[in-house]
């Protein structure tokens, strides 16, 4: 009998079921529900690709099973896509038959939520990049999509980078010895640049300038993706405690103002099934689709919802009108309910291992300093959020912390909110928010690399 356990340990599937099982387990023991999935797979992800890396350097065992997986970080990022779009489609026709009504009574709030939260992480963003002194401004712009958990706010990113950085080194020679210096830095990590030994930049080192700021962002949106998503897990579950919020009286003030609504005919009631899989798939191909369209900003580019966006903002048109011909998009929650759990939890465990190694990597190298960022972006941007959205706008939270989520693009903290709060009600107030806090994550994103820093 031959058994190759390199092979099986280094198997996406056994690595994302080993995950969402201990991540299960993890979450009943200290009660954090499905995000304990997350945190297992860190844990997880970052062993196996320790392990990957010696077998590769050692040339013993499975090199092929090794190199595969640290070629597609862990678990290939199609599953990731996959296991988010079931769970978004499922939430979204979970809460669709409220949206109306939410949109109706707290729609121009969350907008202005949605574009304060994603200025405040700019904001915070780039104050930190300019008190560094010294930190890659590509790597930053990138920890800033990431610490909003945005793969929209990435391809701006990414885009951005391009066009700042052909015009920063093509403008070499009238930069300042500041700006010079920077150059230098990226093109030779590791090295104190002198500017004054380097008076122009061939085109050799002007391509390479270009790489390096793209692969900047990507290392940026890497490290601050991880701990944008612990940072908004655990904002939902200590918000309520550390504001000393009565979760009875949220729940009584958001029954109260849906049965005021709906007395006033602001819900559509219709009979459900238990499940409609055609028209499940239909929503998630719709939402798809419509996620892969970009709307031209002329001088700001081209801006798109993304698949997380578009499958959301299908799911509650398609669910609030219900029926269409045979098609029934209102079912049964309990089926949509697990539907969504095992998305969630298979997604939260994905997220863990694909980012599990650069997570320990940057708490013990040198990107200390972008989790650093990255986790001040989120407890600002969030905090700030809540106080304007609860005190200002006098949002309940039951609302309130899907707007917040919304407004941080950030769906893990969307499934951690549904489980705090005990209900899908608050994917109402992210898919109301998501769309324009995406808009002001790509403007803000594009703005970033506008300022001098």
């Amino acid at each position: 009998m031959n058994f190759d356990f390199i092979k099986w340990a280094m198997n996406p599937f056994m690595l994302m079921f080993l995950a969402v099982f201990t991540g299960m387990l993890l979450g009943k023991l200290l009660k954090i529900g499905t995000s304990g999935a997350l945190f297992t797979g860190l844990g997880i992800g970052w062993a196996i690709m320790k392990a990957a890396n010696k077998v590769v350097e050692s040339g013993q065992g499975n090199v092929g099973a090794a190199e595969k997986l640290l070629k597609v970080s862990v678990v290939d990022k199609g599953f990731f896509s996959l296991f988010l779009i079931l769970f978004v489609a499922a939430v979204g026709l979970l809460a669709a038959d409220k949206i109306a009504v939410i949109i109706k009574k707290y729609g121009p709030k969350f907008i202005i939520l949605g574009f304060i939260i994603t200025f405040l992480g700019a904001g915070t963003t780039y104050v930190l990049t300019v008190l560094s002194n010294g930190a890659n401004p590509y790597e930053v712009s990138g920890v800033y999509t990431g610490a909003l958990t945005s793969s929209p706010g990435l391809a701006a990113a990414l885009e951005t980078a391009r066009d700042h950085a052909k015009e920063w080194s093509g403008d070499y020679a009238n930069l300042t010895e500041h700006d010079k210096n920077r150059i230098l830095s990226i093109l030779n990590p590791g090295t104190v640049p002198d500017a004054s030994m380097v008076t122009s930049l061939p085109p050799e080192a002007m391509d390479s300038f270009l790489v390096n700021a793209e692969a900047g962002v990507g290392v940026g949106h890497a490290i601050g993706y991880p701990f944008g998503v612990l940072i908004v897990i655990l904002a939902m579950r200590l918000i309520p405690k550390i504001f000393g919020l009565n979760m009875e009286k949220e729940y009584e003030t958001f029954r109260a103002e849906m049965k005021e609504a709906e007395e006033a005919g602001g819900v559509k009631h219709i009979e459900p099934v238990s499940f409609d899989l055609i028209a499940f798939a239909l929503a998630c191909a719709g939402g798809y689709t419509f996620g892969m369209l970009k709307i031209n900003l002329g001088p700001l580019g081209y801006f798109s919802l993304g698949s997380t966006g578009g499958v959301l903002i299908i799911s509650l048109i398609l669910g609030y009108i219900g029926k269409i011909g045979f098609l029934n998009f209102r079912m049964d929650k309990k089926i949509l309910g697990t539907i969504r759990e095992v998305g969630l939890a298979f997604f939260l465990g994905i997220v863990g291992l694909r980012y599990g190694f650069a997570v320990v990597d940057s708490l013990t190298g040198s990107g200390l300093y972008l989790a650093f960022v990255s986790t001040a972006v989120g407890i600002v941007s969030m905090i700030v959020g809540f106080v304007i959205g609860k005190y200002v706008f006098k949002i309940n939270w039951i609302m309130l912390s899907g707007a917040i989520c919304g407004g941080m693009t950030s769906t893990p903290g969307l499934g951690v909110a549904i489980d705090a709060v005990g209900s899908d009600d608050p994917a109402a107030g992210y898919g109301a928010t998501y769309p324009f806090a995406l808009f002001g994550m790509v403007l803000f994103t594009i703005i970033l690399h506008k300022l001098p820093m």
